[in-house]
C-alpha cells in the first residue's frame, strides 16, 4: 500500500506539471488597447447661415497594447497616464499650477475604441486648447 501512495502522488504531481501550463492562466495575453482621439476647435453649436466657420478636426490614434504606437505625438507617456488611471479618463486631472487665458473657445475631445478589452466612449469639452493640454500627454495633440 506504501508504494501504491508513492505512485499516486508521483503520477499526480507529474499530471499537474504536464497538464498546468495548458488551462491558460499562467500566461494570460494583455488586452487589446487601441484608441483613436479626436478635438474639434471652434464652434460648438454651428449655425447654418453662408457665413458659418467650419470647426477643424483634429484626429489621432493611440495603441497601448499590446505595444505602443499609433499618430498620437507622446504615446508612450499618454499610455502610462492611462495605465495609471486605469483607462478612467475622467480620472485624468489638470496639472496644478498651470496658467491658461480666460477666454472661451470650446475644444471638444472624444474618445473611441478599446482599452484592455472594455468598449471605450468619451466625450469632454475644455474650455480653450490651453485647458485642454493641462490634462496631461493624452489630451495633449
Amino acid at each position: 500500500m506504501r508504494n501504491t501512495a508513492r505512485w499516486a502522488t508521483a503520477l499526480g504531481l507529474a499530471a499537474t506539471a504536464v497538464l498546468g501550463p495548458l488551462t491558460g492562466a499562467a500566461t494570460a495575453a494583455p488586452e487589446a488597447s487601441s484608441l483613436v482621439l479626436t478635438a474639434r476647435y471652434g464652434d460648438t453649436f454651428p449655425t447654418l447661415s453662408a457665413d458659418a466657420t467650419v470647426p477643424q478636426v483634429r484626429e489621432v490614434t493611440l495603441t497601448c497594447s499590446p505595444t505602443v504606437s499609433g499618430t498620437h505625438p507622446d504615446a508612450k507617456s499618454a499610455c502610462t497616464e492611462l495605465r495609471r488611471v486605469d483607462g478612467d479618463f475622467d480620472a485624468l486631472k489638470a496639472t496644478p499650477g498651470m496658467m491658461c487665458p480666460m477666454y472661451f473657445d470650446p475644444v471638444v475631445v472624444t474618445v473611441s475604441g478599446v482599452w484592455e478589452g472594455r468598449s471605450v466612449s468619451y466625450e469632454r469639452t475644455f474650455g480653450n486648447q490651453c485647458v485642454k493640454n493641462t490634462y496631461g500627454s493624452v489630451f495633449a495633440f
